[in-house]
């Protein structure tokens, strides 16, 4: 039976929001979870291009090394819910897991839609109140701690509210920073946010003349002094006006804020495995040697997609009729020097609009790891990407809401 008093209340029903509820109401407490779009989970639905990466197969301690230097506030949430003992969780509820590429972790059926028909079905099955169309507009606070929520048209008293609204990438998914603007409200600091896991945008045009090739392993630097130890390595495929792959969409949380700064972010990128110029000369001179009638395209090729190769001796005047040897040394140089670091320059970005997930969030010094709680308001938990933590592809991201979603659930 439907109330407004509940002993926790929590704020979307994203991955963490809804494994938060059904983890209080396991612990016996009278749960509702407020949901401001018509129905649960719409950001979900979306990830991982709609398969739903859950999480992989790294060891707890390679996961949260994973997410740099403020991985280790992530300790208590991983090791209560791990990537074992998650999939376990999903079992438990009819959901079988598979990893086919031995890394990332999914639903046997890769669809997002499994997920949430089965965490909605434990919902209901468990008791826990659910409000859709209820968009909350402020925290209630009574005597120094939470007391409530107030909606569009409602109060719901509580003791405890967990913040588990996400962060700002694709707003049309309900994305729409409201969890940042109670935390602020409340004297939380909020870092500076920026759009991250999503494609960019480049000044060069000739990146459209090869997007139907995929360059593996390409190690992406940022060619910028402040910058220059930070590098990523994955699959990297070209747009029609720009870069996007699993490396550049880890990559992209350090080159937005850059973008912020100098409104241009040069790239250099080895797309050629991490070789030097020395052994793409000796390959080159090699393949040549054993191929008399190969040009220079030919020669290029063997490194590189064909539609790569051909843009990118025309970038260093190369003659693609020409054999390799009867190029003039400064463009043979050229060659060599562009394919083991290509320059491209970032100029924008798909924004926040398509960013799945926020750089940046709610402090973490001002909450607690071992359970989520503020350290200023007391029952005011956080959950989830609305936290100053987010990861590179591959299950990171949801594996964390997950497990920090669960350890705020049981209320320590």
């Amino acid at each position: 039976m439907k109330t407004n008093n509940y002993d926790v209340i929590v704020i979307g029903s994203g991955g963490a929001g809804m494994i938060a509820s059904i983890t209080a109401r396991k612990q016996g407490k009278n749960v509702l979870l407020l949901e401001k779009l018509p129905a649960l989970g719409a950001k979900l639905k979306a990830t991982g291009g709609g398969k739903c990466n859950l999480t992989n197969t790294l060891s707890s301690e390679e996961f949260m090394n994973s997410f740099g230097k403020n991985g280790r506030f992530m300790t208590t949430a991983i090791n209560m819910l791990n990537r074992d003992s998650l999939r376990e969780f999903f079992l438990n509820i009819g959901v079988q897991t598979d990893t086919k590429d031995g890394f990332r972790i999914f639903p046997v059926t890769h669809n997002s839609s499994t997920i949430i028909k089965a965490l909605e079905k434990e919902l209901n099955s468990l008791g826990v109140d659910i409000e859709c169309n209820q968009s909350v507009q402020k925290l209630l606070i009574t005597k120094d701690r939470i007391s409530g929520v107030q909606t569009q048209d409602k109060v719901f008293n509580s003791p405890n509210v967990i913040v588990a609204t996400g962060g700002l990438g694709f707003p049309v998914l309900g994305a729409h920073g409201d969890g940042y603007e109670f935390a602020k409200e409340l004297g939380h600091k909020i870092t500076d946010l920026y759009p991250a896991m999503l494609p960019v945008y480049t000044k060069e045009t000739w990146v459209a003349n090869c997007t139907a090739d995929t360059i593996a392993k390409a190690i992406v630097k940022i060619d910028l002094k402040k910058a220059k130890k930070l590098k990523a390595v994955g699959d990297l495929i070209f747009t029609s006006k720009g870069l996007r792959g699993p490396v550049i969409l880890d990559f992209s949380r350090e080159i937005t804020p850059l973008l912020e700064k100098y409104d241009e972010v040069p790239l250099l990128i080895n797309m050629v495995k991490g070789k030097n110029e020395d052994e793409v000369l000796q390959i080159i001179k090699k393949h040549a040697s054993s191929n008399p009638d190969s040009n220079v395209l030919d020669n290029a090729s063997i490194l590189v997609p064909k539609s790569v190769a051909k843009e990118l001796c025309q970038i260093v005047n190369a003659d693609i009729n020409k054999k390799f040897k009867e190029q003039n040394g400064e463009v043979r140089n050229n060659l060599i020097k562009i394919l083991t670091n290509t320059p491209l320059t970032v100029i924008d970005s798909v924004g926040f609009k398509k960013a799945m997930i926020t750089r940046g969030g709610v402090t973490l010094k001002e909450i607690d790891p071992t359970t989520m709680k503020s350290k200023i308001v007391d029952g005011l938990y956080f959950c989830g990407e609305v936290m100053d933590l987010d990861g590179p592809c591959g299950g990171f991201n949801l594996q964390w809401s997950f497990s920090s979603g669960n350890l705020a659930g049981h209320l320590l």
